[in-house]
């Protein structure tokens, strides 16, 4: 078997979409990816048809949608990176079907959206954006009536993961009293202090900011019996996704002043481009922060995004190592010197592992490391080998069943 990777990296064509950050592109050339394809916009599904053929490595972030019809299509995808939160916007089912990584950058805003957070709190709970506004219009609403500092307050933290508890520590130091509600036990930071359920939280905070995936757990999560158990008063924010509240709800409870403010950055339905216009049952709605999903929006966090991401992709393909994988199975694997190493795709069916060694023994092959993981759809095996060993058993481990893929990487 030759030394070379079976993909030399002159010959992988990437493709990065929405304007991934330079920091992500600049770590792929440094790391000898050449054929690289920068476009700043989002493509539309027919015009991803035409692109994915021959494309190996996919960067996007949260406006391309890779559905079934497109992944279909990709014959020589390796891997996608979504240079950003969330991983909805492909179809994991196929991806997973197919043995695509996908790979995503979950922490990597995760001080940026808990800044705006805080931000939002104060801003709200003064009131600033109604009388900023007024101020620029020659209005003059020089007035304390529900104007309140934040120390002192509670604020009901939903979802209490990297940015909840992101935003717990920042909160305390600003004297707020932090209490939080997950659906899985979750370790305090500070003196952060976890609600029993819910409806302790919402009946007990001043402000309830929302940090949740997205999904049909969630969705609407947040509907008018829910707002109404908030108190009277009470300030809403939300910065996770746009489907965990009911807007109409949101809207009605604003009209009706039993919230006190609301700043919300995510929205059901967001434009897909600055080209589009943006509307919303929550516009022009009192002490309202309205934002385009800028909520992990700064350089700082792009940036970061940007080489965690890139980072992940460029191991995948140089080492097969698969950590933060959302469809092919994780695995980490070590450095091995001195060998060949395989990388086997197959779907989770019995008899492919006992298949794999029988044909490596009866090639008498010398196995110096094997590793294997599966999720529920598929199995993922690395096969470190000796460097004498015939060519021929990468055409014989195709021929296993059930196998997806193949692929030598050096």
């Amino acid at each position: 078997m030759k030394s070379t990777t079976s993909y030399p990296k002159e010959k992988i064509k990437i493709l990065l979409l929405e304007g991934v950050h330079a920091s992500g592109v600049d770590l792929f050339k440094k790391s000898g990816y050449s054929d690289i394809e920068q476009l700043s916009v989002a493509l539309s599904e027919n015009e991803l048809l035409k692109k994915i053929h021959d494309v190996h490595i996919l960067g996007i972030r949260s406006k391309t949608k890779l559905t079934a019809k497109v992944l279909s299509k990709a014959e020589k995808l390796l891997t996608v990176g979504c240079f950003c939160i969330g991983t909805n916007q492909v179809d994991m089912n196929t991806a997973t079907e197919m043995g695509i990584a996908v790979f995503n950058s979950p922490f990597s805003n995760t001080r940026s959206v808990a800044e705006l957070v805080i931000a939002e709190t104060i801003m709200l709970m003064r009131k600033i954006f109604e009388k900023s506004t007024a101020a620029h219009k020659g209005d003059w609403l020089k007035d304390s009536k529900n104007c309140f500092e934040v120390r002192g307050k509670t604020l009901g933290i939903i979802g209490y993961g990297h940015i909840g508890s992101q935003v717990s520590v920042l909160a305390e130091s600003l004297g707020l009293r932090v209490i939080y509600y997950d659906i899985e036990p979750k370790m305090p930071l500070g003196n952060a202090q976890a609600a029993k359920d819910l409806d302790e939280l919402l009946s007990q905070s001043d402000i309830v900011t929302l940090h949740v995936p997205g999904g049909a757990t969630t969705k609407n999560m947040m509907n008018a019996d829910r707002i109404g158990k908030m108190k009277k008063g009470a300030v809403l924010i939300n910065l996770s996704r746009g489907d965990v509240i009911d807007t109409l709800a949101l809207k009605k409870a604003i009209e009706e002043k039993h919230l006190g403010g609301v700043g919300v950055d995510v929205f059901p339905d967001e434009p897909e481009s600055k080209d589009q216009k943006f509307s919303s049952p929550l516009q022009n709605l009192p002490n309202t922060i309205l934002t385009p999903h800028v909520g992990g929006s700064t350089m700082e966090a792009q940036e970061n995004i940007g080489v965690d991401c890139a980072t992940k992709l460029i191991s995948f393909v140089d080492t097969g190592s698969s950590v933060g994988s959302f469809s092919v199975p994780s695995l980490s694997l070590p450095v091995q010197h001195d060998a060949h190493r395989l990388l086997h795709i197959h779907k989770n069916v019995p008899g492919v592992l006992g298949e794999i060694n029988g044909i490596l023994s009866k090639m008498n092959v010398n196995i110096l490391g094997q590793y294997l993981k599966t999720n529920e759809k598929i199995g993922y095996v690395v096969l470190d080998i000796d460097k004498e060993t015939s060519s021929g058993v990468i055409d014989e481990l195709k021929k296993v069943k059930n196998t997806i893929r193949v692929r030598s990487l050096y």
